[in-house]
C-alpha cells in the first residue's frame, strides 16, 4: 500500500517544521491489520470484519538516529479520533481527548524508551449526539451516510525544542497588512517575509504581544488572485514557516440592499455543498493532493465558493483552497437530536418559524457544543479562504442561537455567521437564509442589514451507470435527468427563474447540492467516484458569467 500522499505532506501547513516523522501505514485495530490514517469503515483501510464501539489501535514506532537530540522533546500529533480517545505510549496515558473532529497532541518524551516504542490508542465511538456527529448514521439511508469511527487522520511526531516552541500563530488580517500574535513560550521572536526581487520584510516580536506587520504595494487575496505571502517565524530555538493573505469580509449598503463585500467590493457567493466524502475513503480521500483536484473541478465550473457541509476537514483542504482560491462557508458540526418531520418536513411545507431558547438537550451537549465551535475557530481562523461560519442547520440541535451567535461573534468579529440555515431564524445573525428545493421562485431579503443567502438549493439527481454506489437506494430531488444536457438545463432553468432575478432584490449567493454524490444521494456534480463530471462545462461556465453581470448591474453607482 502506499501512504507516500500523506506520508509527504506535512499536515498543518500553516506551523510547518523541518521536522516530521509520519506514522501512517499497518497498525493493528482490536488485533488485526488496518490502515491507518483512514477509519476502518473506508475501503481504503484494508479492515474486514465489523466496527464495534471500542477500538484498540496498536502499532510500533522506531525513532530515526538524530530525531530527537538533546534538548529537544517529542510531540504525538493525532488529526482527529471519534469519538472519544485515550493514547499510551510504552503504557503510560498520555492525553485523552473528546469530540472527532479536531486535532490534538501531547508531550511524550517521558514515555519514550530507546529502540522500539508501543503507541497504541484507545477509541470509543457509540455514536453519541451529545458530541458532533454530522451526517454518521448506523443505518445508513437517505441523506444519512456511513459513520466514520477511530482514527481518520494523520498521526505524526515533530521534535520540538525544550524552551522557545513557536506553539501557536493567530493572524488578523486587512488590506494593508496583518497583525501577528505569537505564543513562543515567552520567547522573543523574528519574522521574515519574502517580497519577491530580494525584498524582504522582517520585524521582531514578544512572546504573546500583538505584532503589525504593514506590507508595502500590498496584493490582496480574491479567488482570481489567491496570492499568499510566506511567512517564517523564529526564536532562538525554534523555527516554523506560516503564510497569511491580505483581505477583508464585510456587509455595505449599496442601492438600498445589503451586500457582502470582499475586500471592500460586492461579492456573489456562486457556491456547492461539499460534505466532504470520498468512495473510498469516506471522511478522508487517498492523496491530500485531491483536495485541490475538488477546488479545480469546481471553479472548471465557474464556482467560487465551497459550504463546508457539517463537517470539519484537515488542514490540507483549506491550505488547496486558500492557494487555488476558494472561498469557504464553514458549517459548524451538528450535534443534538434530529426529527424528519419537526426539521425537514413541516419546513418545507412553510413552517420556517420556531422558537430555540430552553431547547438543545442535556447541559453537557450544550457545553461540548460550545466549546467545539470556539475550538473550530480558533483551529481555521488563520486560512484566508474561510469567509463565514454557519452555526445551526435547518434546526438541528438549535437551541439559544442569538446568544450563541454573540458568543461566537465576540470570538471572530471580522468574517460572518449564519446563525440558523435554512429556516428557525431568531434575531442574531449577519445572514438572512434560504433553502429552497422542489420549486423555483424570486427571492426578497426581509431582514434588514442582512444579507440574503440562498444556502442550499437543487440538488437534481442524475445516476451515471457504472458510477452509482451499490448497496443503496438512489435518490435526489425531483424527476431523474437522464443526461448532462438535461441536468444542466434544469440547473440552468433554476438560475433564470430564482437566482438571477434574486440578485437585483439583494441575493448575495447561491450554494447548488451539491459537488459529488455521496452514496445514495444522485445529486452531484460529478459521480462519487469524481470519474464523471455530469453537466456540460461550457452551459456552466456560462450560468457563471452570468451571475456576474447580474451582481455588477446591481451594484451599479454604489
Amino acid at each position: 500500500m502506499d501512504y507516500s500522499g500523506w506520508d509527504r505532506t506535512y499536515p498543518r501547513p500553516q506551523l510547518r517544521r523541518d521536522s516530521f516523522f509520519p506514522l501512517s501505514g499497518g497498525w493493528t485495530l482490536n488485533g488485526r491489520p488496518v490502515r491507518v490514517p483512514w477509519s476502518p469503515q473506508a475501503p481504503l483501510s484494508g479492515w474486514e470484519g465489523a466496527v464495534g464501539d471500542v477500538l484498540r489501535y496498536e502499532t510500533a514506532f522506531t525513532l530515526p538516529p538524530g530525531f530527537l537530540p538533546e534538548g529537544r522533546r517529542a510531540r504525538l500529533h493525532l488529526g482527529a479520533v471519534d469519538q472519544v480517545a485515550e493514547v499510551f505510549v510504552n503504557g503510560v496515558s498520555v492525553v485523552r481527548h473528546e469530540g472527532g473532529y479536531l486535532p490534538f497532541s501531547a508531550d511524550i518524551t517521558a514515555a519514550l524508551r530507546p529502540g522500539e516504542n508501543r503507541l497504541e490508542v484507545k477509541a470509543v465511538d457509540t455514536l453519541s449526539h451529545a458530541y458532533p456527529y454530522g451526517k454518521q448514521h448506523r443505518r445508513p439511508h437517505g441523506m444519512w451516510y456511513t459513520p466514520v469511527s477511530g482514527i481518520w487522520q494523520p498521526v505524526w511526531l515533530e521534535a520540538v525544542p525544550e524552551r522557545g516552541e513557536v506553539a501557536s500563530v493567530r493572524l488578523t488580517p486587512d488590506l494593508i497588512g496583518v497583525t501577528v500574535e505569537v505564543d513562543a513560550g515567552g520567547a522573543d521572536f523574528n519574522l521574515a517575509v519574502p517580497l519577491g526581487q530580494g525584498r524582504l520584510l522582517t520585524a521582531a516580536g514578544k512572546s504573546g504581544v500583538p505584532l503589525r506587520l504593514e506590507v508595502p504595494s500590498p496584493r490582496l487575496w480574491t479567488p482570481d488572485d489567491p496570492h499568499l505571502y510566506h511567512m517564517t517565524v523564529a526564536t532562538a530555538a525554534d523555527r516554523v514557516e506560516s503564510y497569511f493573505a491580505l483581505r477583508t469580509v464585510t456587509t455595505r449598503q449599496i442601492n438600498g440592499r445589503a451586500r457582502l463585500c470582499l475586500n471592500g467590493e460586492p461579492v456573489f457567493l456562486h457556491g456547492v455543498l461539499d460534505q466532504g466524502y470520498f468512495e473510498d475513503g469516506l471522511f478522508l480521500p487517498k492523496t491530500p493532493e485531491e483536495y485541490g483536484a475538488d477546488v479545480l473541478r469546481m471553479k472548471e465550473l465557474g464556482f467560487n465558493t465551497l459550504r463546508k457541509h457539517v463537517k470539519v476537514e484537515p488542514q490540507a483542504f483549506y491550505y488547496a483552497c486558500d492557494r487555488l482560491g476558494m472561498l469557504v462557508i464553514q458549517d459548524m458540526v451538528n450535534s443534538g437530536e434530529y426529527r424528519y418531520l419537526r426539521d425537514t418536513v413541516l419546513p418545507t411545507l412553510g413552517c420556517k418559524k420556531r422558537g430555540d431558547l430552553g431547547r438543545g438537550g442535556g447541559e453537557k451537549r450544550r457545553a461540548f457544543f460550545e466549546r467545539h465551535c470556539l475550538d473550530t475557530i480558533a483551529h481555521l481562523k488563520n486560512h484566508p479562504c474561510v469567509i463565514g461560519w454557519t452555526i445551526f442547520n435547518e434546526g438541528w440541535g438549535q437551541y439559544n442561537s442569538d446568544r450563541i451567535y454573540r458568543l461566537l461573534k465576540a470570538a471572530d468579529p471580522a468574517r460572518f455567521f449564519m446563525s440558523t440555515s435554512g429556516w428557525f431564524a431568531q434575531r442574531e445573525s449577519d445572514v438572512d437564509s434560504e433553502h429552497v428545493y422542489f420549486t423555483s421562485r424570486v427571492l426578497e431579503g426581509r431582514r434588514p442589514g442582512k444579507f440574503l443567502l440562498l444556502s442550499e438549493c437543487g440538488g437534481f439527481s442524475r445516476r451515471v451507470n457504472g458510477h452509482v454506489f451499490r448497496g443503496r437506494k438512489n435518490y435526489g430531488y425531483g424527476e431523474q435527468c437522464r443526461s448532462e444536457g438535461e441536468l444542466t438545463g434544469r440547473i440552468r432553468a433554476m438560475y433564470d427563474e430564482m437566482v438571477l432575478p434574486s440578485i437585483p432584490n439583494g441575493l448575495c449567493g447561491c450554494v447548488y447540492t451539491q459537488l459529488s454524490d455521496v452514496e445514495g444521494e444522485t445529486n452531484g456534480l460529478y459521480t462519487y467516484d469524481r470519474q464523471v463530471r455530469k453537466v456540460e462545462l461550457e452551459a456552466m461556465g456560462a450560468i457563471a458569467a452570468d451571475v456576474k453581470r447580474a451582481l455588477e448591474k446591481a451594484a451599479e453607482n454604489g
